[in-house]
């Protein structure tokens, strides 16, 4: 088996990509795909080898990151808009041969310490002359002799992604050939991705909702993917419309976006079938907001990189409001208490999630891996849920995030839902933060609506009448903008 192959049974003149504006077929994509592997090849990379791509959203991309695992090799998708010292980091923690350098990566990457980079032994351009320093150009690997598709093992290493790192500094999650095809497999009811449909790219490949389900996912199914590098509400509107789009897969902040776009057409979503959401949660009010004004049943679900991602879907199903939806068929999920045991019926527990989409491990850390992987296979998601009669779970928080004052558990989803009630509110990020007496307390920042004027004492009063008092904030910071990572997911220890 190979990941590679996910490619291999689709109509070769069915389109499988549209990157600026050029379609490229699936029979097309395979030729190019097997002289990219073969210029892989010259260069030495083999087996287990890292190829660490510096690349957005595009035709490069996709050949190079099917390439490099038909190859065997490791590929390590990194961000491209990245500092210098970020991706020297990453790409000395994992230890890559080959670089890829795209022309929007090749500042930051002329700034990198080549001599702290021993293992890198080649530097590509995508386009020639954008890279100092480089090598190589991708034209000269679409020039070299084809190579075949190199068989692997299930539990052979395909992919290093870094975590978001929302409770901590990014760690390399590693990712087999089997963890991401099973989870291409066990969303293949949920998804409902077809042959026919058209699939907008905006997510970054780079991120795991971006690779294993906008594009792996996708690619499995023989559907044809817009690739976009870049979200701009009007221009996606003008995409959706020429290119025919039926699915969107999206973090929640477009979605957010277009929720707020009143001079949008109320048609303007008239060919999307299905509109996907994750990563982060959906505010409810938006999510009603799309429904009523363009007729968008916006379907949720739930997931985490080390899970390759996907846990739960709202495709598929009747969906529910702040519902992250069902367990895909082929993953087990228990919510557990703080002793460890089945958390009772109706009651919240951390989620652990169990099935061979589960990753192997973080790269050369041992403890971290200990913490969130137990010793008879079950993932250690941090996520605190509830579940419903119906078997629909819901999210409350992160177990990471909670708040104890004087003995009590706060989660901060919930005081944030209250905020993001006040009619001048538009965003807000909860924290825990040490107080002399009670231990913590609560700790908010807020983004007021353009023009809007609510005062500390207002919005504190808010929660007072629709809290218990100690889940109050204590103190409330008005803030230009909150820290977010690329899936638009809250970063809290940045506010901390």
């Amino acid at each position: 088996m190979n990941l590679a192959h996910i490619i291999d049974p689709h109509p070769a003149d069915h389109v499988a990509v549209i990157s600026r504006g050029r379609a490229t077929t699936y029979g097309a994509l395979r030729d190019q795909i097997a002289h990219v592997r073969g210029g892989l090849a010259a260069l030495g990379v083999g087996k287990g080898d890292r190829v660490a791509l510096l690349c957005s959203n595009g035709r490069y991309f996709v050949d190079l990151y099917l390439a490099a695992l038909g190859l065997g090799a490791v590929t390590v998708p990194l961000n491209p808009a990245s500092p210098a010292p970020e991706i020297e980091r990453e790409v000395l923690t994992v230890g890559a041969k080959v670089v890829v350098v795209e022309p929007l990566a090749a500042h930051a990457w002329a700034q990198v310490d080549r001599g702290r980079l021993p293992s890198v032994e080649h530097v590509v351009a995508t386009e020639i002359g954008t890279v100092p320093g480089a090598d190589s150009a991708f034209d000269d690997l679409l020039g070299a002799e084809q190579v075949p598709v190199v068989e692997v093992e299930p539990d052979d290493l395909a992919v290093l992604i870094f975590t978001s790192g929302t409770a901590g500094s990014p760690r390399a999650a590693m990712l087999s050939h089997g963890n991401l095809r099973s989870n291409i497999e066990q969303g293949h009811q949920a998804d409902g991705i077809v042959a026919t449909d058209v699939v907008y790219g905006v997510l970054p490949m780079f991120h795991i909702f971006g690779l294993n389900v906008v594009l792996g996912l996708s690619l499995a199914r023989g559907a044809t993917v817009v690739l976009i590098q870049r979200f701009d509400p009007f221009t996606t509107l003008e995409t959706i419309r020429d290119r025919g789009v039926t699915v969107i897969p999206g973090a929640p902040p477009l979605w957010l976006a277009f929720s707020h776009f009143d001079d949008a057409p109320a048609d303007s979503f008239a060919s999307v079938r299905l509109a996907l959401t994750g990563a982060a949660k959906m505010p409810e009010e938006a999510t009603r907001r799309l429904e009523e004004r363009f007729g968008v049943v916006l379907r949720e679900g739930y997931g985490l990189t080390e899970a390759s991602p996907v846990v739960t879907s709202s495709a598929g199903i009747v969906p529910k409001t702040g519902s992250v939806g069902k367990v895909l068929d082929g993953v087990q999920v228990r919510l557990v208490d703080e002793h460890g045991d089945d958390a009772l019926s109706g009651d919240a527990g951390e989620i652990w999630v169990k099935g061979p989409n589960v990753f192997l491990g973080y790269l050369h850390e041992p403890e971290a891996t200990a913490r969130v992987l137990t010793a008879d296979g079950w993932l250690r998601t941090g996520d605190i849920a509830v579940v419903d009669d119906d078997g629909y779970l819901y999210l409350v928080d992160r177990a990471k995030d909670l708040v104890i004052v004087s003995g009590f558990n706060v989660y901060p989803a919930e005081v944030e839902e209250v905020l993001l009630e006040h009619p001048d509110v538009e965003e807000v990020g909860v924290i825990g933060v040490p107080h002399p007496h009670t231990g913590e307390a609560v700790k908010a920042f807020v983004v007021l609506k353009q023009g809007a004027t609510a005062h500390e004492d207002t919005l504190i009063s808010w929660c007072l009448d629709n809290l218990a008092r100690y889940k109050c904030p204590a103190k409330i910071l008005f803030v230009d903008e909150l820290p977010r990572n690329v899936s638009g997911k809250l970063l809290r220890k940045d506010l901390v």
